[in-house]
């Protein structure tokens, strides 16, 4: 069993029947043993922009991400842009979380920095200690080293599939497995 590091990714195994993490792929931030981890789902595009949460952000249309059900109230972002944040967390190798929101606005407005490297999520996915451990135990969770490709620039309906097919072998097969395998 893996065990849960900051970038692991975290792909629905394809029976998961939890409408929230239903065929999706998680970015884990930041994980603590006896706090409890927290992450982002990649795979979830909402229909709201950017600039509805952000009136000086009006000329800038920006998907948002459903990043799990923990404070929707929230936004975050990853990127990778280290250079600009000091602030900023590395959670993995070219893969950043947060940073000063005020100059990241004025780099999006001046163009400073390229929209596809960078993925906006309103709210988390949070799990208290030992939660995790649980399901990864129960196997609802295939885990899989981080991938910009897939983190940035794979569209959000091809997140699951893609992440699967990566894997190779038997998690490459699963992608064609319905959801409900009483339908089989």
């Amino acid at each position: 069993m893996e065990m849960p590091i900051n970038g692991l990714l975290l792909i629905a195994q394809p029976f998961l029947k939890d409408e929230t993490f239903c065929r999706s792929v998680v970015l884990l931030c930041k994980h603590h043993d006896s706090v409890g981890t927290f992450g982002f789902v990649l795979n979830k595009k909402l229909q709201s922009k950017l600039n509805e949460y952000f009136e000086d952000l009006i000329d800038l249309d920006l998907p948002v991400f459903y990043g799990g059900p923990v404070h929707n109230d929230t936004i975050h972002y990853i990127h990778q842009y280290p250079q600009y944040f000091d602030d900023a967390v590395k959670i993995a190798d070219n893969i950043f979380w947060g940073g000063n929101f005020e100059k990241l606005k004025t780099l999006l407005l001046d163009g400073t920095i390229e929209v596809t490297k960078i993925k906006f999520f309103l709210g988390y996915s949070g799990w208290s200690a030992g939660q995790l451990y649980d399901e990864l135990k129960e196997k609802s969770w295939i885990t899989a080293a981080p991938s910009t490709k897939i983190i940035f620039e794979t569209k959000e309906n091809n997140v699951w599939v893609e992440s699967l097919t990566k894997l190779g072998g038997k998690y490459k097969m699963m992608v064609h497995f319905p959801t409900d395998p009483q339908l089989n």
